[in-house]
């Protein structure tokens, strides 16, 4: 029983920030519009979140939406060519 709990609870996680969270958002979607069903997308979503929280969690640092959709805008930068 506690596992059905826990899957209920992180799933209502997840689709909570999609509401919320502009990047999780747009994470979402891009998973659909790349054919994966919503089950799929929202598994990915919340494995995003897991990498998230281990990190802040490994650094010691609380979560900040602005400095994470900052840090996930360069990271999806093209790199610049080489002249």
């Amino acid at each position: 029983m506690a596992l059905w709990r826990s899957g209920v609870n992180e799933r209502a996680w997840r689709l909570c920030s999609l509401r919320t969270s502009p990047w999780a958002r747009q994470f979402y979607d891009q998973k659909r519009t790349a054919g994966k069903s919503h089950n799929a997308a929202l598994r990915a979503l919340g494995n995003c979140w897991l990498e998230i929280l281990w990190h802040c969690l490994q650094h010691g640092l609380l979560y900040d939406e602005t400095t994470h959709a900052a840090n996930r805008n360069r990271a999806l930068e093209p790199l610049p060519k080489a002249a």
